[in-house]
C-alpha cells in the first residue's frame, strides 16, 4: 500500500503564489471571512531586518496529512467524519461532520479563528470552517454590479454560467462547501485517485512540489528524501507530518 507524501523544495520556490490560487480554483474555497483564510494552500511569510539588509522568506504550508493525526483522534462522530485513508491521506466527510470543530483547535497548523498576524502572512490555518449561517460562495450569489450598467454582478455571472462558482472544476466529488462544516487540503483525492497529480503540484512553475509515495524506493519523493536533508513543521509535537521540506528560500529580483 502507497503512503503518500509531499515535499515542498524551498530552494525552488519563487513564492509566486501558483499553487495557492491554483488550490482555491481547483477546489472552490471562497475568499477570507469571518476569522477563516478558507486558504487550503497558504503560505508563512517573515521579513526580517532593516532596510537595505533585509531578509525575505516564505514558505507554502498545507495540511501535513499527519500519521498520528490529532484531527482524527478528536472527532467525536462515528464513524469518523476526519479519517485517515489506507494510503496515508487524511480525509474529511461533510456528510458526518458535525461542525464541532474539535479538529481545528485540536490540529497544531490551525486557529479555531485567525487573528490580525494571519493578514500579514505570520500566523495561518490549514483548516477553516463554513459558519452555519452564512453563504460559503458570497461572490457568486452578490447582485452588485462592480460598474452599475456596465459589468455583470456576481449572480449573473453564476447563472450565465449555469455554476457556483463559474470556474467548477470538472470533478463532481469536489463538494461547493455547504455551511457548517469544516474543510482542509485532501491531496486533491479526486484527482489523486484518478492517476493525476495534485493541483498545486501540476501549477508551479519552479517544480518546488514534489508529491507521491514515500516507500516506493523508486519513486522521485522516495529518492528526494534519502538524497536531502529534510525537516517537517513541529516535528516535537509527535504528529509525524508527511509534508516534508528541503532547501532555504530566496527571495529572487
Amino acid at each position: 500500500m502507497a503512503r503518500f507524501g509531499m515535499v515542498i523544495d524551498l530552494q525552488r520556490c519563487v513564492g509566486c503564489g501558483a499553487c495557492a490560487l491554483v488550490c482555491k480554483a481547483e477546489n472552490n474555497t471562497r475568499t477570507r471571512a469571518g476569522g477563516q483564510s478558507h486558504n487550503w494552500l497558504d503560505y508563512v511569510l517573515k521579513t526580517e531586518g532593516t532596510f537595505p539588509n533585509t531578509v525575505h522568506t516564505a514558505m507554502p504550508v498545507l495540511c501535513n496529512h499527519c500519521s498520528n493525526a490529532p484531527c482524527v483522534d478528536v472527532c467525536p462522530v462515528t464513524p469518523k467524519a476526519m479519517f485517515k485513508t489506507p494510503d496515508g491521506i487524511t480525509m474529511h466527510d461533510p456528510d458526518l461532520c458535525i461542525g464541532c470543530q474539535q479538529c481545528q483547535s485540536s490540529c497544531p497548523y490551525s486557529s479555531v479563528e485567525l487573528d490580525e498576524k494571519s493578514m500579514d502572512g505570520e500566523t495561518y490555518s490549514v483548516i477553516s470552517f463554513s459558519p452555519r449561517s452564512a453563504d460559503t460562495q458570497p461572490q457568486w450569489t452578490d447582485r452588485t454590479e462592480m460598474i452599475p450598467g456596465c459589468t455583470s454582478s456576481g449572480a449573473e455571472t453564476a447563472m450565465t454560467a449555469g455554476a457556483t462558482p463559474p470556474m467548477k472544476n470538472q470533478f463532481t466529488s469536489v463538494d461547493l462547501h455547504r455551511p457548517g462544516v469544516v474543510g482542509k487540503c485532501t491531496f486533491c483525492y479526486h484527482r489523486t485517485s484518478n492517476g493525476l497529480q495534485p493541483a498545486c503540484v501540476e501549477a508551479c512553475p519552479a517544480k518546488a512540489l514534489i508529491f507521491g509515495d514515500q516507500d516506493d524506493s523508486n519513486s522521485e519523493i522516495a529518492t528526494v528524501l534519502k538524497a536531502e536533508k529534510s525537516f517537517r513543521l513541529q516535528e516535537e509535537k509527535g504528529t509525524k507530518p508527511n509534508v516534508h521540506y528541503i532547501g532555504t528560500y530566496s527571495a529572487r529580483a
